[in-house]
């Protein structure tokens, strides 16, 4: 018995030796990546403030800096070797508003199509399609906004700079953001629980009544998780954006969406390959901007989340879940 026993004990500290190796192994891993995070964070607000203190030099006898108070009321961008980032700002929230009220009830509604109504062969087919499009980089997107997309508002009769406009970087994020808003909703409400699809029917509800109070109401917490990373991908993308807006850097007439325009990332990217002193300095500062209003809206509409939906709790937090990783060990 005394041979079991040890057995029995030798077994059971391997195993608590392999499992400390594990979870701290996994814990180096998230604290380097959360290094990462910081590194970056630290970099871009140590590039981003410097132009507001260091002096450039334009010649043998005057030097130049970006003025705070002009960098943020400006409407003009790169001005006299300074940069306003003013309009740049309200362009990206304008353009990325009006991109969600496409994006979104597309999204809600092409996943509904493909959970509650298509057959299950079309189904995969569909599916298939939404992950083909998640995966199509961003230049991709830009050269059919470019060549499909501008070619079509420059034929509806109205002024625009050869339809590069407002109106064509709104279209653009929509299209780049449905992929990933779908995807996820397809997982929420493939989540739902069949029984109360199958209680409310019992009940006497409609089927419409069904899909829209119990598919889509319960799972609103996946449909806002699918829109926070919309926003981001619409908020931070570049590449695409930059080839169909138009780029103009004196301002936005917002009441007019077949006009040119300008975001902060489009703005970061042109042009930044002969961009040099305070012109290529100042782009991180949008940088930092960029960063700023992400995770504020980002903050913002988890919060939201939390407080619309009934079933959340405290125990479903990151940051909560992450305790057991310092957790020490009661005694017993």
């Amino acid at each position: 018995m005394d041979s079991i026993s040890n057995k029995d004990n030798k077994y059971y500290e391997r195993k608590r030796l392999c499992d400390k190796i594990v979870k701290y192994f996994f814990l180096f891993l998230s604290l380097l990546c959360a290094s990462f995070v910081i590194f970056i964070a630290i970099f871009i607000t140590y590039k981003g403030i410097y132009p507001f203190f260091h002096n450039y030099s334009l010649d043998k006898s005057s030097y130049i800096h970006q003025d705070a108070s002009l960098f943020f009321t400006n409407s003009r961008w790169l001005y006299d070797g300074t940069g306003g980032m003013a309009f740049l700002l309200l362009t990206t929230l304008y353009t990325t508003l009006l991109s969600l009220i496409i994006s979104i009830p597309t999204s809600v509604f092409t996943a509904l199509l493909i959970v509650r109504i298509v057959p299950r062969h079309v189904k995969a087919i569909l599916q298939s399609a939404i992950d083909l499009l998640s995966s199509i980089p961003s230049v991709v997107y830009g050269l059919f906004g470019s060549g499909v997309i501008c070619p079509i508002i420059a034929s509806l009769g109205v002024e625009t700079f050869g339809g590069r406009s407002i109106l064509s970087g709104i279209i653009i994020l929509a299209l780049m953001s449905i992929p990933t808003m779908t995807t996820l909703s397809i997982n929420a409400m493939e989540a739902v629980d069949e029984g109360l699809i199958k209680s409310s029917i019992a009940l006497g509800a409609s089927k419409a009544q069904t899909e829209f109070k119990i598919v889509i109401g319960t799972s609103t917490s996946g449909i806002f998780a699918g829109i926070i990373l919309g926003i981001g991908r619409a908020l931070g993308e570049a590449t695409a954006i930059q080839m169909v807006i138009g780029n103009n850097s004196l301002g936005t007439s917002f009441y007019n969406v077949f006009k040119p325009g300008n975001t902060l990332t489009s703005a970061m990217l042109s042009g930044i390959g002969e961009a040099t002193g305070i012109g290529y300095d100042v782009r991180f500062s949008l940088g930092l901007v960029l960063i700023i209003v992400i995770l504020l809206t980002s903050t913002l509409l988890s919060a939201l989340k939390r407080r619309i939906n009934p079933n959340y709790k405290k125990e479903d937090s990151l940051l909560y879940k992450m305790k057991f990783l310092f957790k020490k060990k009661e005694a017993k």
